[in-house]
């Protein structure tokens, strides 16, 4: 099976299906409520199964939630097994994801450069200089 096939693609959506309704459900209290799984990499052999972590929170809540996570991997692979029919359970690696947050980042950024560049505009037209984008 390759690695892009439409098989692997539909194994990855079942299964992060799956891990988000059993993540959601378990009973740690290591695990932050603001979890979810952003995405799941399935190797084309079954063997293997990389899961993507997002913690809304501190570092201090990402850090238990791993830990809360990697404890419940086994647990979390035998609830696995019985929601997704698939010829081997993966074996699960939890891997934090930290794309939503360098957006949030990133978004601010801009923002903020955005916001100094309309207070440049305005610091021009209030010295009476001569507006760069209007025409005369």
């Amino acid at each position: 099976m390759r690695k892009n096939s439409r098989k692997n693609v539909r194994i990855n959506a079942e299964v992060q299906r799956s891990l988000s309704g059993i993540i959601r459900n378990l009973k740690d209290p290591r695990i932050a409520p603001l979890t979810s799984v952003t995405d799941v990499y399935v190797a084309p052999d079954l063997k293997t199964c990389k899961v993507m972590i997002s913690v809304l929170g501190d570092e201090e809540e990402r850090k238990k939630t791993m830990e809360g996570l990697t404890s419940a991997a086994g647990f979390i692979r035998k609830e696995l097994a019985a929601d997704v029919n698939l010829r081997n359970t993966p074996e699960l690696t939890f891997v934090p994801d930290r794309s939503i947050e360098n957006g949030v980042r990133m978004s601010k950024l801009i923002d903020d450069v955005i916001a100094k560049d309309k207070a440049a505009e305005e610091k021009r037209r209030e010295a009476g200089g001569e507006p760069e984008d209007e025409e005369a």
